[in-house]
């Protein structure tokens, strides 16, 4: 009871920084789940069958606000779908104790560049002109980033969003609600091939209805945060725990003395305490400077 009470935190916290960035359900959960011991495959597995009623209310609240590119969403599903259901395919057929320390390099990569993202890069915000999405971009963007989130449990968000973003030239609330649409289908297509790979008994129903509680009870809360606080606030914040998170997997399994743990961990707060004060910072005197 204590550990689905702990699940369903997880997923709370999860849907809290997914719904005010558009990223990082996936990256967030597995990096956690991994932290409780749970098999690469299995944790990711479990992460997106969650994240298929998640997505659906996600993509659901966000077509009625008028946050979807309809055409961007048609063009990232079948590449994203055919990459996650063979991400879901390859992870599974991989020992778990030979994956786990790739899976959270690739999850701290994505929290380094989140972190790098957040705190140099500013999102623009006067209007520009939009650019469509060309189908010699949406295959590759749409493979790779289903490939990556169904073998890291995280990776759709944080590889197509930015991309979108930066290349495209789109709107950044139709950004956001177009990828956060369309990852209903990846999520979709990378539990199919969990189930088709791991099959039910590896998976635990009660944790994926305790990440999905978690989640469906954060999402009214998360638009309320995004209102509150701001984008790049939250993004250092989710940043921050997957690098430590993650760094922590991968210090454990190369076995590194207990003074270079504590020094790597050590440093890296005070980097991430500094990255949350330059931040606030950094909004406050945005805010407080003249239009």
């Amino acid at each position: 009871m204590k550990k689905l009470i702990v699940l369903a935190f997880i997923g709370l916290v999860a849907q809290l920084v997914d719904g005010a960035l558009g990223m990082a359900y996936g990256v967030t959960s597995t990096s956690l789940l991994l932290l409780f011991g749970i098999a690469p495959a299995v944790a990711s597995a479990s992460v997106h069958m969650a994240e298929v009623v998640t997505t659906a209310a996600s993509g659901i609240a966000h077509i009625r606000f008028g946050n979807v590119d309809r055409q961007v969403v048609i063009k990232l599903i079948i590449p994203g779908s055919i990459g996650a259901f063979l991400g879901a395919c390859f992870l599974s057929n991989i020992p778990a104790t030979f994956i786990k320390p790739y899976v959270s390099g690739f999850l701290l990569l994505l929290g380094i560049f989140i972190i790098y993202r957040f705190l140099l890069k500013s999102h623009p915000t006067q209007k520009i002109a939009e650019k469509k999405l060309t189908k010699k971009q949406s295959l590759p963007l749409g493979f790779i980033a289903g490939f990556l989130d169904a073998t890291g449990g995280g990776g759709w968000g944080p590889i197509a969003t930015p991309v979108l973003m930066t290349g495209n030239r789109m709107e950044p609330r139709k950004v956001i609600g177009s990828v956060d649409t369309s990852e209903f289908a990846i999520a979709l297509s990378s539990t199919i091939g969990f189930l088709l790979t791991l099959g039910w008994s590896n998976i635990s129903l009660q944790w994926v209805l305790a990440l999905m509680i978690g989640g469906i009870i954060a999402a009214p809360i998360a638009a309320w945060l995004v209102k509150k606080l701001p984008t790049t606030l939250l993004g250092i914040l989710v940043g921050g725990v997957i690098i430590i998170t993650n760094m922590g997997t991968l210090l454990s399994t190369l076995k590194v003395p207990t003074i270079i743990l504590t020094g790597t961990y050590s440093t890296l707060i005070l980097f991430w305490i500094f990255a949350i004060f330059f931040v606030i910072r950094k909004v406050r005197k945005t805010k407080s400077s003249p239009n």
